[in-house]
């Protein structure tokens, strides 16, 4: 991923853009990519167990390369109209698909409910953020927070070795000078999200666990 802003300058509208694709089109290089190799494999005419094996790489791989596809849509395209709203639920559907695996596993305790786009969008960033402090794998739990417009939420990540990752936290600082580029623009993404909303979002240890927290 390439592309960098100044240290202390926020990227301007085409740069954040750049960055944004910058960072989609490396979360899609390892499942495309196992796919090409895949039908590599099919083209030199393998044995019956190489083929099934070829086979079984370009199903999981296209299954993860859709359901990234879909999460990546929601949490950094337009999806929709400047005022449209998005169900919970089927964000709930789409978190699961990009996030769960078999290390990872998602408590969504929202209810389903329609809700402003850039609010669903921080919450699947959020999520995103929590997933990364748990390298081994663990439990994300989704909480509401607050009523009315103010309403944010809250995701508690706990896991084996959850760590604080320093860097993240302080790019999600209001008062963050530092460089962004296509490994930092989804934290900072966040935090417009976050300002968009009229809230503010906090990466905090708490416990054995790493908090993500938007009020």
């Amino acid at each position: 991923m390439s592309g960098i802003s100044s240290p202390g300058t926020a990227p301007d509208s085409l740069e954040l853009a750049a960055l944004l694709c910058s960072r989609v089109c490396h979360d899609l290089i390892s499942p495309v990519g196992a796919i090409v190799n895949g039908l590599e494999v099919l083209d030199d005419d393998p044995k019956p167990e190489d083929r099934e094996f070829a086979l079984d790489l370009i199903r999981k791989s296209a299954r993860t390369a859709s359901a990234r596809l879909q999460f990546c849509r929601l949490a950094f395209g337009a999806a929709g109209s400047s005022g449209a709203q998005i169900d919970l639920g089927d964000a709930q559907n789409m978190a699961r698909g990009h996030l769960e695996d078999g290390k990872t596993t998602i408590t969504w305790n929202l209810p389903r409910a329609l809700l402003p786009k850039n609010k669903v969008k921080l919450l699947l960033n959020m999520l995103v953020i929590a997933q990364q402090t748990i390298p081994r794998g663990g439990v994300l739990t989704v909480d509401p927070t607050g009523e009315g417009d103010k309403s944010g939420f809250r995701v508690a990540a706990s896991g084996l070795n959850a760590r604080m990752p320093q860097n993240i936290a302080d790019l999600l600082s209001s008062a963050s000078s530092s460089a962004i580029d296509a490994h930092a623009v989804q934290p900072h993404y966040t935090k417009l999200l976050a300002q968009a909303c009229g809230l503010r979002v906090v990466l905090a240890p708490e416990g054995d666990a790493v908090v993500v927290t938007a009020s």
